[in-house]
């Protein structure tokens, strides 16, 4: 990344989209102004923009995150298929071009100086318990098999990012705020308060689910 704190950077708006620092995001690049948008990038640095556009205002976010491109084929027709990796997160600052794609001026967000490590560190286990819990209820409702991958970050700032990227994208206005916040405790907190919660609907489920199916048993 560039040692500058402010640069002009290409931007790729997508409706309900919300890319976080270290997560992986694949896309189909078809539209002719963000093919060249891609060859531009791939002549150059590989990085540009990730931001969310509101489907229903059209309104274009102020913070996105920065995609290095990683991976990427292109067929016959001109149409590409790239897997990008999130980098820093970014502030627009201002719109230097619209056409044929739209660039922007950005200055780089960072989050702020860790106040109460410890306490951080207790927050962090929490919600990392709390995650496992509604892994492991939604599992037994559905009756499969699902668990988290090995490599689930343990770093507070980290694992608020994985979190981020991993809710459902219904709830992407959501997302966007946690991916504005500086504020890592604030992020994790806010995901502990939504992990409880579906913690606590799911276990009502369970126990709804078990009762149900104890009485199925003393019927048959």
């Amino acid at each position: 990344m560039t040692d500058y704190s402010v640069r002009e950077l290409p931007l790729f708006p997508l409706p309900d989209v919300v890319l976080f620092p270290q997560q992986l995001l694949p896309l189909h690049i078809f539209e002719s102004r963000y093919r060249m948008l891609l060859q531009s990038v791939l002549e150059s640095d590989k990085r540009f923009g990730i931001i969310r556009i509101d489907p229903e205002t059209r309104e274009m976010a102020d913070v996105g995150c920065c995609a290095e491109v990683l991976q990427h084929q292109t067929t016959d027709d001109g149409r590409s298929y790239i897997v990008t990796l999130g980098q820093q997160r970014f502030r627009v600052l201002n719109i230097t071009r619209d056409a044929p794609f739209r660039t922007a001026m950005v200055s780089w967000i960072e989050d702020d100086q860790i106040q109460d490590p410890d306490d951080l560190n207790q927050l962090s286990s929490s919600v990392n318990a709390a995650l496992q819990d509604v892994v492991h209820l939604t599992a037994k409702l559905q009756g499969r098999d699902v668990t988290l991958p090995e490599d689930l970050p343990d770093l507070p700032r980290e694992l608020s990012f994985w979190i981020g990227a991993h809710l459902d994208n219904r709830v992407a206005k959501e997302q966007q705020s946690l991916l504005e916040l500086t504020d890592t405790k604030e992020r994790l907190q806010r995901q502990f308060d939504m992990l409880d919660n579906t913690r606590r609907q799911l276990a009502a489920r369970t126990v709804l689910k078990d009762t149900l199916s104890n009485v199925d048993r003393d019927e048959s």
